[in-house]
């Protein structure tokens, strides 16, 4: 069960089904999920129409909304700077610039491979085709990292497709499982156990007293 605008849903069965993962949606079992629902589904209206069938209850007016450890003024002020970012309009996507982004990936990884072919495998050419192919390298994954966040097109197959381009042939990784990690990773962000980047190399990211003891105590 989650609660999602103070309406309590059952999602046990649908979890599995969940488009972004069941691990996703399990890591806010018998929590509020209000926040997360709104930053990862742009089309609210169509995901609602599927709610519905989940629905199984409304919180007592007494209960709060949002979750326990965290403070409600502070959730109140994030919300309300959320409405006026979208608001404003810093959102939308410009696609001249990410048109723009691409063009100059495909040119730094051109040039890279081009250089080492025109000038030969020399210390210089050599070097210098690693810095194009690194910086181009570095590069995809933001880009790519936007496109799993659905950020450039409106529509999400369009995204979809762009960062299977990027992401499986240009980098040579698999789009399915970056998005299945990085979904959990905003979905629970530095929480031990639900966030996949602690759990790849927990010691190296606990910072913090709290983060410390729990790591300390899993290990």
């Amino acid at each position: 069960w989650l609660v999602i605008d103070r309406k309590v849903y059952d999602v046990s069965k649908f979890s599995k089904h969940h488009p972004g993962g069941s691990r996703v949606i399990s890591h806010y079992a018998g929590q509020d999920a209000t926040d997360a629902f709104v930053a990862f589904h742009n089309d609210k209206s169509l995901v609602k129409k599927y709610l519905k069938s989940l629905l199984i209850g409304e919180l007592a007016p007494d209960q709060p909304s949002f979750e326990s450890n965290k403070k409600k003024s502070l959730l109140e002020d994030f919300r309300e700077l959320r409405c006026t970012i979208e608001k404003m309009g810093l959102l939308r996507p410009n696609y001249t610039f990410f048109f723009l982004i691409f063009l100059h990936l495909l040119v730094l990884d051109a040039a890279s491979w081009l250089v080492v072919w025109y000038f030969g495998i020399s210390l210089v050419p050599f070097l210098v085709g690693i810095a194009f192919f690194t910086i181009a390298q570095i590069q995809m994954g933001w880009f790519q990292h936007d496109l799993g966040h659905c950020s450039v097109f409106r529509k999400p197959k369009w995204n979809r497709l762009l960062q299977i381009v990027v992401i499986n042939v240009l980098k040579g990784l698999p789009a399915s499982w970056w998005n299945h990690l990085h979904n959990q990773h905003h979905a629970k962000p530095n929480c031990f156990r639900k966030d996949p980047d602690l759990n790849m190399h927990p010691l190296l990211f606990s910072l913090g007293k709290t983060l410390s003891v729990e790591v300390s105590m899993g290990t």
